[in-house]
């Protein structure tokens, strides 16, 4: 491995971290309706769990409440079933064609709630960035042995890998105040 290929795999890594923190971010109430918050549910579709979005259409109505409307109607009670199971905090409403899932508004204290868990997603991101750091910083000390990297080189790249991760610290917690904003706006 070379210093540029460490370096490479390293933004590689601390990129999906960031990207992943997203993925959860997205998946989180905020109060308003949100179709990224089913991306998880699957519905047992001919045997086979198939993630719900792929078997309807969902729109949201009037900014608290969405619209689940199944390509088979024959899944209806399937859909409202991994709903249930998917423990959102809402319960489904059916009326034989759609289903409605109205989002109450957050309580204060759900919001602050919420927040803790924004907290411990963006905490566990920028562990995981620092363990990309320390194993960037293990994979230069191999390379410093096995080629006779000069030492000032080895200081620089050093420094180079503490700005790479201070830059990818530093968005997540940029990341993590916006939700909190969009959390606590009411």
């Amino acid at each position: 491995m070379t210093v540029e290929s460490m370096f490479s795999t390293g933004n590689e890594k601390m990129e999906k971290a960031i990207n992943q923190m997203k993925k959860e971010f997205a998946s989180i109430r905020t109060g308003r309706a949100n179709p990224m918050i089913l991306d998880k549910i699957t519905v047992d579709y001919y045997g086979a769990p198939t993630p719900l979005r792929q078997l309807s259409q969902v729109s949201v109505q009037d900014g608290t409440t969405l619209v689940i409307a199944p390509y088979d109607k024959t899944i209806l009670k399937d859909v409202e079933k991994a709903l249930v199971k998917a423990d959102l905090g809402i319960n489904p409403n059916s009326d034989g064609i759609v289903i409605r899932l109205s989002f109450p508004p957050l309580t204060t204290d759900k919001r602050k709630e919420i927040c803790k868990d924004v907290k411990k997603a963006c905490e566990d991101t920028k562990v995981a960035i620092r363990n990309i750091r320390r194993d960037m910083t293990d994979e230069l000390k191999k390379l410093e042995k096995s080629e006779n990297l000069p030492e000032d080189l080895v200081k620089d790249n050093q420094d180079k890998i503490q700005k790479q991760t201070d830059k990818y610290i530093k968005m997540a917690d940029e990341l993590s105040s916006e939700k909190e904003k969009e959390v606590l706006t009411v």
